[in-house]
């Protein structure tokens, strides 16, 4: 052998080690795809960490809540394992686990699309789902891990890394991949007081606002005429509204208050039993019912509104001597109503009452302008 040959064999040769060197060396390459049309929804769940009666919000920090994650997988390989790894920033580098979080109480809540799986939660901050392995149809699916506690500090974001297995323990045969991001927050807290309510308004009539609430801001004049000058023959008739509501928990009661009808020292006299009206006798009386023509030639009167229920939201009523149709009376100081409809007083939303008042005259009644002031006193009990 030349000096030539040996050149170029030792030539050959080193090219040789150097091209095995170059396949040994080359990296690995991961074929993970990735996941697609993934979320993570912070839900509430049952804890209550500040020990308020109040649940706690799905994005409460330190708040013992649920997550669900929804994603679309790309690949129908074998899926043994999904894995949900928290962590403070969302790249490949190595993952710190949120300050505060707690994921070894979580419990598989729902699951859907691919399903079949049980929870594992040993580690913290990096539950894993887990079943036999078998082939999936890509598309759509959600998981709800139930009862995790959140990191604790407020308004901050944190990322959860998603990865699916062939294997059954979340740590070989890597399919596809993908991070989600969600956000604790602080709770915004507001506060009021209700205080003890009554609203009570009367007037000659009372209207209701575009919900059908009574509104006593439409409350007219309470200067009342009768439908038509006194007489034997027929009776004069009036009426009058007043509306209520209030929160006291035993309710109100109204009471009407003041005289007869009177023109100087006569007097048109009071019903001071429940009667119905008798044309051609002196009688001055009222009562909060829809009365029919036996009271005269127009009707008068309604029943209250809205009508009360038996939800006790609406509890309002006409008492004793003045709920009977066609029954007058008029005894000052007298209980006309009160909000115990169903049963013992309580609290009511409004509602709109009418008075229809009577008059009948002998024919003997002394000529004059009658009249008299009523007042109407609603007492709450609270």
């Amino acid at each position: 052998m030349n000096v030539r040959e040996l050149s170029v064999r030792v030539l050959l040769s080193g090219i040789l080690v150097a091209a095995t060197v170059t396949t040994i060396l080359q990296p690995k390459m991961v074929s993970a795809a990735q996941i697609t049309s993934r979320s993570l929804t912070l839900q509430s769940g049952t804890g209550d960490a500040n020990s308020d009666g109040i649940i706690d919000g799905g994005a409460k920090a330190g708040g013992l809540v649920n997550h669900l994650f929804q994603f679309t997988l790309p690949s129908s390989t074998s899926l043994g394992s999904i894995k949900f790894e928290y962590c403070t920033i969302a790249s490949v580098d190595a993952c710190v686990t949120p300050t505060g979080l707690v994921t070894t109480t979580a419990s598989l809540g729902s699951e859907a699309g691919a399903t079949g799986f049980s929870i594992v939660n040993t580690a913290n901050g990096a539950p894993y789902l887990t079943r036999t392995a078998s082939a999936v149809t890509p598309g759509a699916v959600s998981y709800r891990l139930n009862s995790i506690t959140n990191p604790t500090t407020e308004n901050k974001t944190f990322f959860v890394r998603i990865s699916t297995y062939t294997s059954t323990n979340a740590t070989t045969g890597l399919i596809d991949t993908g991070s989600v991001a969600a956000s604790t927050s602080r709770d915004i807290i507001l506060s009021g007081v209700m205080p003890e309510s009554l609203i009570f308004c009367t007037g000659g009539d009372i209207s209701v606002n575009g919900g059908g609430i009574p509104d006593c801001t439409t409350a007219t004049s309470g200067a009342i005429q009768f439908n038509q000058l006194f007489s034997p023959t027929d009776t004069a008739t009036a009426k009058s509204q007043l509306a209520a509501s209030t929160n006291a928990g035993s309710g109100y009661v109204i009471t009407v208050n003041g005289p007869t009808l009177t023109s100087g020292v006569n007097t048109i006299p009071a019903m001071s039993t429940a009667a119905t009206g008798s044309k051609g006798v002196g009688q001055f009386g009222m009562n909060l019912k829809l009365n029919t023509t036996a009271t005269s030639t127009t009707p008068v009167g309604a029943e209250i509104a809205p009508t009360s229920n038996a939800g006790l939201s609406l509890r309002g009523q006409a008492l004793g001597d003045y709920s009977t149709v066609d029954t007058f009376k008029f005894g000052s100081g007298e209980s006309v109503a009160n909000s115990a409809f169903g049963g013992s007083g309580g609290p009511t939303n409004a509602q709109i009452y009418t008075a229809s008042y009577i008059v009948n005259v002998s024919g003997s009644q002394p000529a004059g302008t009658y009249s008299t002031t009523l007042t109407y006193i609603c007492t709450a009990s609270f």
